[in-house]
């Protein structure tokens, strides 16, 4: 059931990503940054889906990372757990519940130094 409500969130995600919206989930965002490849030619830009932390959890944790940030440009939203909940067939109540729980989690394992893995489609 967990890897439902995360496939509908991943889903939801993805949407939103399409639309060119950033989502916050609140330990971090999701987000389609501009970025430059280099080529023979010289630079290309491109645009590259990223997870950017959060200032706060980074510093909470003392952790290190590059400093990517979400243009201005781009909103930022956050997730609507009735669309997902609608999409998964669970309460929006339990879709809510479940994300929250798995973040905590993640933020417990990030405080044991315990490496942690989410996989999106």
């Amino acid at each position: 059931e967990i890897c439902k409500i995360w496939s509908g969130m991943s889903r939801h995600i993805y949407k939103k990503l399409l639309k060119k919206k950033a989502v916050d989930i609140g330990v971090g965002s999701f987000a389609v940054v501009p970025v430059h490849a280099n080529v023979e030619e010289g630079t290309l830009p491109v645009e590259r889906p990223m997870f950017i932390m959060s200032k706060t959890l980074k510093m909470f944790y003392n952790l290190e990372g590059d400093e990517a940030k979400i243009p201005d440009d781009i909103p930022v939203v956050q997730p609507n757990f009735e669309d997902i909940a609608a999409h998964t067939h669970f309460r929006h109540e339990i879709v809510e519940h479940c994300v929250q729980e798995t973040l905590l989690y993640f933020a417990g394992a990030l405080q044991q130094n315990k490496e942690v893995e989410f996989t999106f489609r």
